[in-house]
C-alpha cells in the first residue's frame, strides 16, 4: 500500500507537479490521483521511474511503496 503523505511530500520536495508526474507515467491526472490515494495499485514500472524522477533511495522508495501500517486518514478513498 502506498503512503500517500509521504509520497505527496516527496513530490512536493522535489518541485515537480504532479501533472508533469502524470505525463511521465502516462497516467490523467485522475489515473494518478488514484494511484497515490490507494484506490488503484503503481505498476513496478511506476515506481522505478517515480524512484529515478523524485531522487528517492531504496529505503525512501520501500517506505512509500511497500508501506504496511498506513495511517487510514490517508487511504480514506478506500473506505466505505
Amino acid at each position: 500500500m502506498t503512503d500517500t503523505i509521504k509520497l505527496k511530500m516527496a513530490i512536493t520536495r522535489s518541485g515537480i507537479t504532479k501533472k508533469k508526474v502524470a505525463e511521465k507515467l502516462g497516467l490523467s491526472d485522475m489515473g494518478l490521483y488514484k494511484k497515490i490515494n490507494n484506490a488503484s495499485e503503481f505498476k513496478a514500472s511506476e515506481i522505478s521511474v517515480l524512484q529515478e524522477m523524485l531522487h528517492l533511495t531504496q529505503l525512501e522508495r520501500d517506505n512509500i511503496f511497500f508501506a504496511t501500517n498506513v495511517d487510514c486518514k490517508s487511504t480514506k478513498t478506500l473506505i466505505p
